[in-house]
């Protein structure tokens, strides 16, 4: 033992010994958190990058492209998110697969995409009372299952979808979908695909008269600024 460990030793023996302290009581658990107007309590995802105001992407697929106008200056969380799967080359081989009809007299519905393989972690909902967006004729918009699921599921609205906006569906959390961009070239391409056949057969998971017979295939999609 070195000459200043044992000087440390000897004061250490010198020191008047300290009470006993009581058992330390467990830690409450944490307080749940505080609901939002926008339904996105207690979400936790990885933070993405801040994007441009707009960004245009082009979206190749088997039938022709489409070109969509994201709108990061309002929806900056949807429109990061759907960033990601195009930086990240994940609409190459995905495809449109359902193809949604609304019945009304516009012959509006919409249709959606997935993109491919491993999915980035799920996104705050950005409710259109937040973002002041609407599901227009055009309208790009994250799908979801319950408020904080969104991930790498999109749809594009064909005709008036204002019902898929926030505060439409009392029965349900009425929280919407999250629009984030709008198709500003290739809606007869999109139009084409929504009336696409459909299948008589339901998939495991899938939605009765709704699945497409042939889904379209994207072959990329890219930034073009």
């Amino acid at each position: 033992m070195t000459g200043a460990a044992l000087m440390a030793s000897a004061l250490a023996g010198c020191e008047k010994p300290e009470p006993p302290k009581p058992a330390a009581r467990p830690a409450p658990p944490p307080a749940p958190p505080k609901p939002q107007a926008d339904g996105s309590e207690g979400i936790t995802a990885t933070k993405l990058p801040t994007p441009p105001d707009v960004v245009h992407i082009s979206l190749m697929t088997s039938m022709g492209e489409i070109v969509f106008e994201l709108d990061g200056k309002h929806a900056p969380i949807s429109t990061a998110n759907f960033l990601q799967y195009v930086n990240a080359g994940k609409f190459t081989d995905a495809e449109f697969w359902r193809a949604m009809k609304s019945g009304a007299a516009d012959g509006g519905g919409f249709i959606q995409m997935s993109a491919t393989g491993h999915k980035f972690p799920p996104i705050p909902h950005e409710a259109t009372t937040k973002t002041g967006l609407s599901h227009t004729n055009g309208t790009l918009s994250t799908a979801r299952y319950a408020v904080g699921t969104a991930s790498n599921e999109f749809t594009i609205s064909i005709g008036d979808m204002s019902y898929m906006d926030a505060g439409r569906d009392p029965s349900g959390d009425n929280l919407g979908y999250a629009a984030f961009g709008k198709v500003v070239s290739g809606m007869s391409i999109v139009r084409k695909i929504l009336n696409g056949r459909i299948s008589k057969v339901t998939r495991e998971g899938g939605w009765a008269g709704q699945m497409l017979e042939k889904p379209v295939k994207i072959l990329s999609a890219k930034r073009l600024d």
